[in-house]
Order: structure tokens, then C-alpha cells, then sequence
């Protein structure tokens, strides 16, 4: 199963993380890539506060609901040894934050080419 991250919206993020945790819960290996402002986020280690833009709301009822953090669910996917997180070289150089790729937590970083030969035939795919 493969989730393709590119927004760093903190909803489609969590969505991205919880697929892969209902993958890896039922037995699946999961992969992650990130891109462009997932990417970002993650650099930036955001991944603690929920940050629904103007959803105050939302963001009340999540933290009221003991809702897992992303960097919860980061924990549980990479203690499942069943998760891969890949960073694109590509977007990190767009962003222009090499300085912060060994200090992100991502162990893998590929371009297009070797992210399509990894995906190749794989039918579970997720675009967010």
C-alpha cells in the first residue's frame, strides 16, 4: 500500500497516516512518500498540534477525543516494522532545505524515477 503525501494540511496528513496504520494493523506493508509541503511539514516537525485553519472546532473536539498526534501515528507505523517513510529529493530541493534532510527523521530519499520502479504494480495507491 503507498500513500502519496503533498499537501502538509494537517487533515489530509493524518488521513495519509492513518491509512497506512489500518495497513500495517491488518498485516500490509506501508510507504509513505512525501512531497512538496508534506514534505515541509515534516522538516519542520509539525507534527504535534493539531492545526485546523479557522476549524477551532474541530480542532477542540479532536484533542477532546484523544485523536492520535502525526507523530503518534508515525511512532505506530515505525514500530511496526512494516513502514517505510521516503522523502522526494526533488521537492527538498524545491524547498531548498537540504540543510534539514538528515535532522528530519527520513531515512529515504529518491527521486521520480526510483519512487515509480519502487511502486511499480502496486494497486493500493493514495494520493493526498
Amino acid at each position: 500500500m503507498v500513500v502519496f503525501l503533498h499537501s502538509g494540511d494537517y487533515d489530509r496528513v493524518h488521513q495519509g497516516l492513518s491509512i497506512a496504520a489500518a495497513a500495517v494493523a491488518s498485516g500490509r506493508k506501508a510507504e509513505v512518500y512525501l512531497f512538496w509541503w508534506a514534505l515541509e511539514r515534516f522538516l519542520d516537525g509539525a507534527l504535534d498540534d493539531p492545526d485546523f485553519m479557522g476549524r477551532d472546532d474541530v480542532t477542540n473536539r479532536f484533542e477532546s477525543r484523544g485523536m492520535p498526534t502525526l507523530r503518534a501515528l508515525l511512532t505506530h507505523l515505525t514500530d511496526s516494522g512494516r513502514f517505510t517513510l521516503a522523502g522526494c529529493t526533488g521537492s527538498l530541493g524545491a524547498l531548498g532545505a537540504e540543510a534539514r534532510a538528515d535532522a528530519s527523521g527520513i531515512a529515504l530519499w529518491l527521486g521520480w524515477s526510483a519512487i515509480l520502479q519502487r511502486t511499480a504494480g502496486v494497486t493500493d495507491r493514495f494520493y493526498l
